[in-house]
């Protein structure tokens, strides 16, 4: 198999259903094991150079790899503004327990790194490795809520929702309190967490 191989950025992706009746958007092959799963970051999809740079590789090394857009990202159903950090967590774990076979290398890539880390946690047995790319685990609390002014935190109570510059996206992120406030379940650093390695 070579990289031409490797579904492009345009082809239509397949579809897994979820018990909400929202779809996932997702390219998945199969090939040598452990596979790869790539879980990407914040208002990202599948189609960024990280994810398809991964699938050109596992192309050519015909090793199984699996891509998909979260809940309100990409291609997948659901708006944005209702996704929370546990809702893209569920996304990660459905389509490792349906898409995937076998143990399967993680790679999550800035809040796809806190995922990655959660999903390993929840699946220590389907986890053979993990790779984080500049991840974001608690990016909520510390590089969300952390950084907000006063006012730009009483503004989130009171509306429920603000926009953040990025230049990533002229009209910039939208943050929801939900996110904030769910995010908190979900936090990894500043205490002892559960370790899905094997003793030594």
């Amino acid at each position: 198999m070579n990289a031409a191989d490797a579904p492009s950025a345009a082809d239509a992706p397949a579809q897994l259903l979820r018990g909400d009746g929202n779809r996932l958007a997702y390219h998945s092959r199969t090939g040598k094991s452990p596979g790869v799963l790539f879980l990407g970051g914040f208002k990202s999809d599948m189609t960024g150079t990280k994810a398809t740079a991964l699938d050109h590789y596992c192309a050519n090394t015909g090793r199984a790899f699996t891509r998909f857009d979260y809940f309100g990202h990409g291609r997948s159903s659901g708006a944005f503004t209702d996704g929370t950090i546990g809702r893209w967590l569920d996304d990660a774990i459905a389509v490792l327990d349906s898409l995937t076979q076998g143990p399967q290398i993680v790679v999550g890539s800035s809040m796809g790194g806190w995922i990655a880390c959660l999903l390993t946690l929840a699946r220590p047995d389907r986890v053979a490795g993990l790779v984080t790319v500049a991840a974001a685990p608690d990016m909520t609390e510390r590089l969300i809520w952390a950084q907000l002014s006063h006012d730009q935190k009483m503004a989130l109570a009171r509306d429920g929702l603000f926009r953040d510059p990025s230049a990533y996206d002229p009209e910039g992120y939208e943050i929801t309190q939900g996110l904030v406030t769910e995010g908190r379940d979900h936090l990894i650093l500043g205490g002892p967490s559960p370790s899905a390695a094997p003793p030594a």
